[in-house]
This record gives C-alpha cells, structure tokens and sequence, in this order.
C-alpha cells in the first residue's frame, strides 16, 4: 500500500528544510526573483492549485522555497514520479508523493491524492504539470491530463500558472526567476481536453511573459526574495579584494553595482 503523503508530511521538517534551501540557493544563486506581475495575493479561504513548467532539476526545491515565503500559512504537496522519488526520500517529509507515471494506477493514485490534500482549504497542491524536464523555451506546450481532471472535480479551487527559469545575467551564477499567471476558477464547465487546452495556453502565456522579463535583465521587474553569493572566486576575487583595500575602498565582489 502506498504511504500516506498527509500523515508522513511534517510541518517541522517542511519548516527546517525551507531554512536549509535559503542557504542552499544562497551558494548556488545570486538571487531568486518573483515577477512582480501576478503575485499571487487572497485564496487564503479556498484550495490552490500551482501547475508549473519542468526546465530543470531545481524544480521542486524552488517549490518549496517559494512556498515558504509565499505561502507560509498553507500546508504544501506534490507528486513526483515514484522511481525519482526513491532517490530523494527525505522530500516525502516534504509533502511529495510518487506516483506510477503512464500507468492507470499512478492516475488513479494522482487523482484519489489530489482530492483528498485538496479537500481542506489550508492545503495547496504543486504540480509540475509537464510530467516531465522540457526546455522553457520549447512550443507548443504539452501537459498531462492529469490537472485537467483535478480542474473539472475541485470546484471552488484557485489554480495558478506558475513559469520558471534560470538564465545567466551578469555575475557568475545564474538567476532563479518565476512569474505567476492569472488565477483561474475551476469547475465542470470544460470538457477534459478543453480544459487541458486551456490551461495550456495560459502557462504558455506566461512563460513567455517571464522570457520577455528574463531578456530585459532588470531587477525591479522582480521581488527578490534570496539574494545569493557573487564574485568569481579564488585567486581573482583575492586580487580585486586586495585592490579595493589598497584603495581604501569596500570591496564588492558582485561584478556590477548592489541593487
């Protein structure tokens, strides 16, 4: 029998692994951003559904970051295919649950689960809708069928588009930016498939929105909420340092000016 992602999920080990990941992301970012267009405000009262595009591996720790800093009242969860979940089984703390990609089984599990973390208002669900890693930049979007029936059977849900990259901008490590689309009410008014259409159509949309952001590489499109390290490192940055001391001067490793 499959485990029980409520009962296994701890608010202590969410909690402590959110704090672990601001320092983690410190080392391996120089800032997370949230697009000022579309941050997600109220739902506080009503199930929220976050469905995502996949570009990288960073996915579901991003997930968990921007919960705690967002989200902090909700309880958050979200499946993952079972086999890679076997790798990372410290995240079914985490809230995250496996499930049997392309078999009728996961399906049905994906679904029964959904239903039930969905079925207290406090909770909030994370999908990464595309079911699998796809470049950001790859058209036309293809999602599951999956939080197409979750759209049809939760009525009085919030769902959320959420697009993520990760480019390079001016330093040497690279940016974690994310933008939230429009919300949209949920309800038995769409077909399957016509609800897989348009849910696919408004994360496109707004994946593209956060590209056109991306490009502009200005930080006050953004929130940012984690600055994170810069500089090179190693033998240039002890040079730069010993410059700026020999100036008299403050040493910023960042290769441009502090936001």
């Amino acid at each position: 029998m499959a485990p029980d992602p409520i009962a296994l999920r701890s608010g202590r080990a969410f909690w402590a692994f959110g704090w672990y990941l601001r320092w983690y992301f410190y080392r391996k970012f120089h800032a997370v951003r949230v697009s000022h267009a579309g941050l997600p405000r109220g739902f506080d009262d009503r199930p929220l559904i976050i469905y995502c595009n996949h570009p990288s591996w960073w996915d579901p720790a991003l997930y968990i970051l921007l919960c705690t800093f967002l989200f902090p009242g909700r309880r958050g969860y979200g499946p993952m295919d079972a086999k890679a979940l076997g790798n990372y089984g410290m995240f079914e703390r985490m809230g995250v649950f496996g499930i049997a990609l392309d078999t009728p089984r996961g399906a049905a599990r994906f679904l029964s689960t959904s239903l039930r973390i969905l079925s207290d208002p406090a909770s909030m669900l994370w999908i990464t809708a595309e079911g699998e890693f796809a470049d950001a930049r790859r058209r036309p979007l293809r999602l599951r069928p999956g939080i197409a029936h979750l759209a049809r059977r939760v009525p009085g849900a919030v769902i959320l588009p959420l697009a993520v990259e990760y480019p390079f901008w001016n330093e040497s490590r690279p940016e974690a930016l994310a933008r939230f689309g429009d919300p949209i009410e949920t309800g038995p008014q769409r077909s399957v498939a016509e609800w897989t259409g348009h849910l696919e159509a408004e994360l496109a949309q707004t994946m593209d929105a956060l590209a056109a952001e991306a490009m502009e590489r200005d930080p006050r499109q953004f929130r940012t909420l984690l600055h994170g390290g810069a500089g090179v490192g190693g033998i240039y940055d002890l040079y730069r340092r010993s410059r700026a001391y020999a100036a008299g001067r403050r040493f910023d490793p960042r290769h441009e000016a502090r936001e």
